[in-house]
């Protein structure tokens, strides 16, 4: 990496704390990279060679499995894959790959182990990260098992706009199809689903979304912040 791409990794939430001469041998050894949208960055089986930090971009966590695909998650800047694999030396559970144009740091696994050993700092920092994807499972694994289709897709909607900031109004992210993977729903479930929205005036056209009756979207989402990630006043 160049001097000023060191200079910016430096100030990463994962190096918080860490001790500078720990930071700098693990910089020198890893690689920031660009990768273009839909390029594969893990593979499902794979050994863990690498921790991949998002610097910028939009990455989808997946795995298939007898022609079966499914999207576990969709990460963007700020968060790591795939910890517990490369703290444990062992193979990656979900493939990832790039959404959006993306760059990423890749830090060495036998760095990271090496130092999660000897840095208490990046020890709780990566424990951190392995301790928020442990809740962000149990919550999907409830999202799935105690919500109907439509009620998913309500809080998801929810959700999202929570996240823009409670306008109204936004932008998918991805196209409907890894909506429906991420929802745990076929493609044509995920049309019925916003067909069935339309009592509640929602409206999808393309890939943007209206909420015309924020309370009556509520009432049927029933969130709750021991499933839903966040969830606005």
């Amino acid at each position: 990496m160049r001097v000023d791409e060191i200079e910016e990794m430096r100030s990463l939430p994962l190096f918080a704390g860490v001790g500078a001469a720990h930071v700098e041998e693990m910089l020198r050894e890893s690689f920031l990279q660009r990768f273009p949208i839909y390029v594969e960055l893990a593979r499902e089986g794979d050994p863990a060679n690498f921790l991949h930090v998002i610097i910028d971009g939009q990455i989808e966590m997946y795995s298939i499995h007898r022609a079966r695909g499914t999207t576990i998650s969709v990460i963007g800047p700020g968060h790591s894959f795939i910890v517990a694999a490369v703290i444990l030396d062992r193979v990656y559970l979900k493939s990832a790959r790039a959404l959006l144009p993306s760059r990423i740091l890749l830090i060495p696994a036998e760095a990271v182990r090496r130092y999660f050993g000897e840095d208490a700092a990046f020890a709780r920092t990566l424990a951190l990260e392995i301790a928020g994807a442990y809740r962000g499972i149990v919550r999907e694994l409830k999202n799935q098992k105690l919500r109907s289709s439509i009620e998913r897709l309500a809080n998801w909607i929810l959700s999202s706009d929570c996240g823009k900031g409670e306008k109204g109004s936004f932008e998918l992210p991805f196209d409907k199809k890894i909506l429906a993977s991420r929802l745990g729903m076929a493609p044509e479930v995920l049309s019925r689903s916003i067909a069935a929205l339309i009592p509640y005036c929602v409206s999808v056209s393309g890939r943007h979304i209206e909420i015309g009756d924020r309370r009556g979207l509520t009432r049927l989402a029933c969130p709750s912040p021991t499933i839903d990630h966040s969830i606005c006043a």
